[in-house]
């Protein structure tokens, strides 16, 4: 897993960063959007183009929001 979609995005879901995705790697859930991370490339144009800073490097990701690593995967596991 590259980068993480944390707790601003929720019920937020500007979409800023799908628009600017090269790869096309983020996918709408049902409250927020998910990084795929078998097809993120780590190019980094999804963290600075968000308008409410939910998008970290997974190593960057603070501890309270670490639960969304969980959920991201969780998500493509489905």
């Amino acid at each position: 897993m590259t980068y993480v979609i944390t707790s601003p995005c929720i019920e937020e879901k500007a979409a800023d960063c799908v628009t600017v995705c090269p790869v096309d790697c983020i996918k709408e859930g049902e409250d927020q959007y998910f990084i795929d991370p078998d097809v993120c490339i780590s190019c980094g144009a999804c963290e600075v183009s968000c308008p409410v800073s939910a998008i970290y490097y997974i190593d960057d990701v603070p501890d309270d929001q670490k639960a969304f690593i969980q959920k991201a995967i969780d998500f493509f596991k489905k």
